[in-house]
């Protein structure tokens, strides 16, 4: 087991904003970060707020001209130098992440393992990312695109490095400077970024300011030198910043929440290999994951063997102390969480049939945190725990016979992330992609995000598509230049 400590991390004892290039904060007052699990105090953090959030936007606003005029290969150059340094730190940050928001030590890992690939993806797309040039009678049209300006970006605590890349990697990408408000859940390994952030880039193309939303992340909504808002989280806050962008008439991008339906074929042919992917899909990430496929369709033909071993599967996961290697479920991030989940957790008792779990647990040396156990309900897709995103290990199973009610049901929910399918007929899987209402479709491994494919959803899951080369166009803007050869006779 890692030790996860403050010291042991090489923590600082408290944390700064990152405004022009240093650490500084107008700020008097600061938050705690803790660990999740034992409730130790990792280092404190200033909260900023408005007076914090003017310096850094006027900082990137300064930044901007001789940023946008960087080269595309110097831009990509940095990136990957970015990339370079978050794999040569790459245990230190996991374990940080780890301690920070309760999530296990043997999936922190790969969040900055997506993040380098971030960084690397847009490090190489800009440099084909261009406008369209043609001729006309008598000259040219030349279409070019162009950095928006300053950007405000605020992000969640699930998985603050692919977070924090898939915002700044395009951004930055693209010719824009950023400003971005970690979440106070989670500000330590984006505040250790820093670190490499100030020593990279030009002071002011990169600032990050720590606080509360309703603090910091309204002040960086509501600024008007920001040209455009992105932002990760609930679907309540994103109307929010949805509207702040449509009060000052600047692009807004969303990523919100899930219901993500996830779909069990009959013709499966390893029910044992379908059970564990099905498991994982609910509960990575100790189930707080806006893609988590939290809904499972399971057909009828094989619904009461492939549920046994479900719960089963479920009844076996360690869950234990985020720093244990072998801990498949750490705790959920705070006490406000924890009492949330556990809430739905009695609804769901009161409106469903509960297979497993359903309680928390107390891991020794671990008392502070909110451990809770791997949870199944058999229920109806109209139920509350069914319809609602829940954000914990709460899995929602749902029999089906006929494919057309199925579908019916998958989509019928507010939400569009994403989804799965299992099966083992192309027909199946190609047909049934077709109709699903969801931005992200894997059949036979759920989770299975690749550096290129656009992440993003449907209805009230947000509005653009991150982690991909379109996400380019999303921060840029295009101008139409039209040359002609010469001045034309008088028109009449």
């Amino acid at each position: 087991m890692m030790t996860t400590t403050s010291s042991a991390l090489g923590l600082q004892s408290h944390y700064d904003s990152l405004i022009d290039g240093r650490f500084q904060s107008a700020a008097t007052a600061a938050f705690e970060a803790v660990n999740a699990a034992t409730g130790e105090v990792l280092a404190t953090i200033s909260r900023g707020g408005a007076e914090d959030i003017n310096a850094a936007v006027a900082a990137a606003k300064r930044a901007f001209p001789a940023w946008a005029a960087t080269r595309h290969e110097e831009r990509s150059r940095m990136l990957n130098r970015l990339a370079d340094w978050v794999e040569a730190n790459l245990d230190r940050l996991a374990a940080i992440d780890a301690a920070d928001i309760g999530r296990p030590i043997n999936q922190t890992p790969h969040d900055h393992i997506t993040a380098v690939e971030q960084y690397r993806f847009f490090a190489g797309a800009i440099l084909t990312h261009e406008g369209a040039n043609h001729s006309v009678p008598g000259g040219w049209a030349l279409t070019k695109r162009e950095p928006i300006g300053v950007v405000g970006q605020i992000i969640p605590w699930n998985v603050p490095a692919i977070m924090v890349s898939f915002k700044i990697a395009p951004a930055l990408a693209a010719g824009n400077t950023v400003v971005l408000k970690p979440d106070e859940n989670a500000s330590l390994s984006t505040l250790e970024l820093c670190t490499a952030l100030a020593k990279i880039f030009p002071a002011g193309v990169v600032n990050v300011v720590t606080g509360l939303g309703e603090e910091a992340g309204a002040a960086l909504t509501a600024h008007p030198d920001v040209a455009k808002l992105a932002f990760t989280g609930s679907p309540s806050v994103g109307r929010m910043v949805a509207l702040a962008g449509a009060e000052r008439l600047v692009p807004v991008s969303l990523e919100l929440g899930g219901k993500s339906p996830n779909i069990v074929f009959p013709d499966i042919e390893n029910m044992d290999a379908v059970v564990a992917d099905a498991a994982f899909a609910a509960t990575y990430c100790n189930g707080q994951s806006c893609l988590a496929g939290t809904r499972l369709f399971v057909h009828d033909d094989l619904y009461t063997e492939f549920t046994g071993r479900l719960t089963r599967t479920f009844e076996s996961m360690t869950v234990g102390s985020p720093s244990d290697p072998t801990t498949a479920l750490g705790c959920l991030v705070s006490e406000a969480q924890g009492t949330r989940v556990l809430n739905y957790i009695d609804t769901g008792k009161a409106e469903a049939n509960l297979l497993t779990g359903g309680g928390r647990r107390v891991v020794p040396g671990n008392e502070h945190g909110y451990f809770i156990e791997p949870t199944i309900f058999e229920t109806d897709n109209n139920t509350r725990i069914a319809q609602e995103e829940i954000f914990g290990p709460v899995l929602s199973i749902i029999r089906w016979k006929d494919v057309d009610s199925m579908i019916e049901q998958a989509n019928d929910i507010p939400y569009g992330l994403a989804s799965g399918i299992y099966t083992s007929n192309l027909t199946n899987a190609m047909r049934t992609a077709d109709r699903l209402q969801a931005g992200s479709v894997w059949v036979n491994q759920y989770v299975n995000l690749v550096a290129g494919s656009p992440f993003g959803g449907y209805k009230e899951s947000g509005i653009g598509r991150e982690f991909c080369a379109d996400t380019l166009n999303m921060y840029s803007q295009m101008k139409s230049i039209v040359l002609a050869e010469e001045v034309p006779a008088p028109r009449v």
